[in-house]
């Protein structure tokens, strides 16, 4: 018998349906010689420090640093059951095809399983970018063998147990000195949150220790054969400062009164240049994310769990965690499908697809810049845009939007600077002439507003030694602005681009420009975990840092919050995935630094808010705000010891049955 081990059962649904597995049995669906079952996400999780000694229930600062010398694993009560069924088939299999997610946690699901089942039948992948049945059926006809993505598995091991590591030794360090302190809530660490943290609290702290600086700015109007135009006064590079704004008030101000005394301006140079811009290249995940934070308000991780049902509910997108945008060659065959569907989806497009050049080889076509996945693009399959909902046709517009320009022309436009001379000062004036808008008839997403630049305008007529009417001179005093708070989107970017925010040269040169915090499947969860433990609050599309958060980042080795090193740890993963480390050799390193860390500050002094609430409700103990499911809430300080809780409002307890998820010993970073 031969067996596909899907992620879940969505997908195993699918991958039957071409295999011809249509009888369905406990936990699997199955036909002639083949069955498919399905794991539930994660059936196994990491073992929390009971496990490997009764001791580790108590948090105690003499019991660290927690360092398993075998590592375990268990399974999760909730989907036992599952486990079970995929247990069996595995015992009764000849051969078996890991068909979860094509990525290392893809891996990491499967792989687990295999290894506490002792499977050792012969194993092949199914590398799936698409769930629509023309892309089942060419992954099928390619399966690749297991070894040869097993490194992806050592990557995955390696990145959850240092997780386990830094989030268990290193939560429970700063938990237990920050109640030496008073604070009696959890304080979580690790080793993805805390970085992302600290660039939400050194961006906090730029905007409270920015002080605005005053700059003057001189505009005029004129006229040229009827038609007006703006241009603006060029100070002397005495006058400026580093960012080109002009700090003299004297001199902007007599400079101001010098040339409302002028009635003309004379054209001094002109110099046009026609530029191109190619179309953007379609979605990787970030790019997505980055998009619909900026422009629809939403959160990375609506955006993420959107694109997932876009990609295995309606089938309407290729594999939505990629980090990549590029695309192979071997789908362009499929253009005219996609395109076909398309028009099928929406015949409102019918005159925008008729114009299309798919003849045209936009640069996103390029094998060598796949990695594991290509670009977010439409499928072939047809689609229902009725049952979408709203922000599932947004998103999979901007998608298909991405996708189409890459058959329309570059954007073309001419720009053209003007130097005009008055009363012994030089004015420049901007101007902008489309000459082909090309992709953007599709795709028209202006960047944002900058008032430091001059607005686009077109020109009139002008040539050197013109003379044009001077119409009017103002003075204005501007600000130079704080930066801005980070929206969801902009964390999501920074963590991504963080070799840009690195100080240190070394890590700088040492970074790839596409390493960063996370991953593209998991930045969105770091972020929503954030906010949820109260570290982030997010007031309409800002992010700040609590208070409780500051005084973390304040306290945690800078190794821990360093986005440069954990830059630097993400790759080490790659190395690994790639097979040119090993597990054992990057986890010697993770537990060598654990050991000296914690070794040498047990006696630091935390000074952290309390946030005290009333008394529980059932043992009198201080209680703490915490977020749940519905909302901020009073909790016991001693929980899970004690689950007393009161609403916020009133004083009636709400008790909640103890829950795994929320206990002390699994609050690990992912």
């Amino acid at each position: 018998m031969r067996l596909f081990l899907c992620e879940k059962p969505s997908q195993a649904r699918d991958i039957a349906r071409v295999l011809g597995a249509h009888r369905r049995e406990e936990g699997c669906l199955s036909g002639r010689d083949v069955i498919v079952t399905w794991c539930v996400g994660h059936l196994l999780e990491a073992a929390p420090p009971e496990a490997y000694d009764a001791r580790y229930k108590q948090w105690s600062l003499e019991d660290l640093p927690i360092i398993p010398k075998r590592w375990l694993v268990e399974i999760k009560a909730r989907t036992k059951d599952q486990f079970r069924v995929v247990k069996r088939l595995l015992a009764e299999a000849e051969s078996l095809v890991i068909a979860t997610d094509a990525d290392r946690e893809g891996e990491l699901i499967a792989r687990e399983i295999l290894e506490l089942c002792d499977y050792r039948g012969t194993v092949q992948r199914l590398w799936l970018s698409a769930l629509d049945e023309t892309s089942i059926r060419k992954a099928l006809a390619a399966l690749k063998p297991g070894e040869e993505t097993y490194p992806l598995y050592l990557a995955a091991l390696a990145r959850s147990r240092a997780d386990w590591l830094v989030g268990m030794n290193l939560s429970r360090l700063f938990t237990l000195l920050g109640r030496r302190g008073g604070y009696d809530g959890i304080l979580s660490v690790g080793r993805v949150q805390t970085p992302t943290l600290r660039l939400v609290v050194d961006r906090d702290r730029a905007i409270a220790s920015f002080v605005p600086t005053p700059y003057w700015q001189v505009d005029v109007r004129l006229k040229q054969d009827g038609q007006a135009f703006a241009a603006q006064w060029q100070p002397p590079e005495a006058a400026l400062d580093q960012q080109g704004h002009c700090v003299d008030h004297n001199l902007a101000r007599e400079v101001a009164q010098r040339l409302a005394q002028e009635t003309s301006a004379c054209v001094s140079a002109i110099d046009s240049e026609r530029l191109q811009q190619p179309a953007p290249l379609p979605f990787a995940l970030s790019t997505l994310q980055e998009l619909c934070s900026r422009k629809l308000g939403l959160g990375v991780q609506t955006t993420l769990d959107i694109a997932q049902s876009l990609y295995e509910q309606h089938k309407a997108i290729t594999y939505p965690r990629t980090d990549c945008g590029y695309l192979p060659d071997s789908l362009r065959q499929e253009v005219p499908a996609v395109l076909a569907a398309l028009r099928h989806n929406d015949p409102t497009l019918a005159p925008l697809l008729d114009s299309l050049n798919t003849s045209l080889r936009s640069r996103a076509w390029n094998d060598d810049k796949i990695t594991a996945h290509h670009g977010i693009i439409p499928t072939v399959q047809s689609v229902d845009l009725r049952c979408m909902t709203v922000n599932e046709q947004a998103i999979y517009a901007l998608i298909r939007g991405h996708y189409l320009a890459q058959f329309l022309p570059a954007h073309e436009w001419l720009r053209t600077r003007v130097e005009l001379s008055c009363a012994g000062q030089q004015l420049l004036a901007i101007g902008k002439q489309v000459l082909q808008t090309g992709w953007q008839r599709v795709l028209n997403d202006p960047e944002e507003p900058d008032s430091d630049k001059p607005a686009e305008q077109s020109l009139p007529a002008l040539e050197p030694g013109l003379l044009c009417c001077l119409s009017h001179t103002e003075l204005t005093e501007q600000q130079t602005r704080p930066p801005k708070a980070f929206t969801e989107g902009d964390l999501l970017r920074a963590m991504k681009g963080v070799a840009r925010l690195v100080e240190d040269p070394r890590l700088r040169r040492t970074l790839r420009e596409s390493a960063g915090i996370g991953t593209e499947a998991t930045r969105a969860g770091i972020i929503k975990g954030l906010i949820e433990r109260g570290y982030l609050v997010k007031k309409q599309r800002s992010l700040t840092a609590s208070a409780a958060a500051h005084t973390l980042i304040e306290a945690v080795p800078a190794a821990i919050a360093d986005p440069g090193t954990t830059a630097v740890w993400e790759q080490a993963l790659d190395e690994i995935a790639a097979g040119r480390m090993s597990l054992e050799h990057f986890l010697m390193r993770q537990t060598s630094w654990i050991e000296r860390w914690v070794k040498h500050n047990t006696q630091l002094e935390l000074q952290l808010p309390t946030d005290k609430g009333p008394a529980c409700p059932l043992c009198a103990s201080t209680t703490r705000r915490r977020s749940g499911r519905n909302g901020l809430f009073w909790s016991c300080s001693k929980y899970p010891a004690c689950t007393g809780t009161l609403g916020m409002a009133d004083t009636k307890p709400a008790r909640r049955a103890p829950s795994r998820r929320r206990s002390q010993t699994t609050r690990t970073d992912r």
